[in-house]
């Protein structure tokens, strides 16, 4: 995806660490209830 090219151009690194970041992220979606959409709040 050109997101994760894009990603991956600005900051470099390996493989593991592109892919250690991604499982963070994965973690983090999943921690935050995995949906795209957030309630908005005021």
């Amino acid at each position: 995806m050109k997101i994760s090219q894009d990603i991956r151009r600005r900051h470099g690194g390996s493989q593991e660490e592109v892919e250690e970041g991604m499982a963070q992220k994965s973690k983090e979606f999943a921690a935050a209830g995995n949906r795209v959409y957030l309630p908005i709040t005021d």
